[in-house]
């Protein structure tokens, strides 16, 4: 892939393509909202971040900022910069949200509304060590290589299921947050 990407090239291609619909419905109507930073940047990045291990779910597993939506949420983008707030220090402000990506089922019957949104470079984060161990960036153009990811089938009981698993340097990306970034990149369609 060329790594030329820009932020008007990867606007524009996200923009012009609009994302194709796959959600199911939640169980018992469960939703939340993830953050999906792409970092302004000379060479965009996409921001990530691996969980705490003290974690109850999830423990250690690399992921976007957010969670569940609060019953005081006025939206799930709402939710996406509030969870992001608080788990990384992103203010609400900082992001200009360009758009959503349909929701997917997590594995615990949750909707989850992908938050697309692009952030300042340098911006300085603020992690809370309760619910993050670190933040890093990736390069978005090669975030959005399909190349990269593998797809394995899972079968829990008598429904299969796709999960999507990709290494970047010292960080395993799978499941959810792989499926996001494989279908934004599927979404933006860049040659190579």
């Amino acid at each position: 892939m060329n790594s030329d990407l820009t932020l008007d090239q990867f606007l524009s291609r996200f923009m012009l393509q609009p994302p194709v619909t796959l959600a199911k419905t939640p169980v018992n109507g469960r939703r939340a909202a993830v953050l999906v930073p792409v970092i302004n940047d000379t060479e965009p990045g996409l921001l990530l971040t691996r969980r705490s291990s003290r974690l109850r779910k999830h423990a250690g597993q690399v992921a976007f900022p957010g969670g569940m939506q609060d019953a005081s949420d006025d939206s799930l983008i709402f939710t996406a910069l509030r969870e992001a707030q608080e788990e990384v220090g992103i203010q609400p402000d900082q992001v200009q949200v360009v758009g959503v990506l349909p929701a997917v089922t997590s594995s615990t019957g949750f909707a989850v509304t992908p938050v697309v949104g692009i952030i300042p470079a340098g911006l300085p984060l603020a992690i809370n060590p309760d619910e993050v161990e670190s933040a890093f960036s990736m390069p978005l153009a090669e975030a959005l290589r399909l190349s990269r990811y593998s797809g394995l089938t899972l079968r829990r009981g008598q429904r299969q299921h796709q999960v999507w698993l990709s290494w970047y340097e010292d960080y395993f990306i799978w499941g959810m947050t792989a499926g996001i970034i494989r279908a934004l990149g599927q979404q933006i369609a860049l040659p190579g």
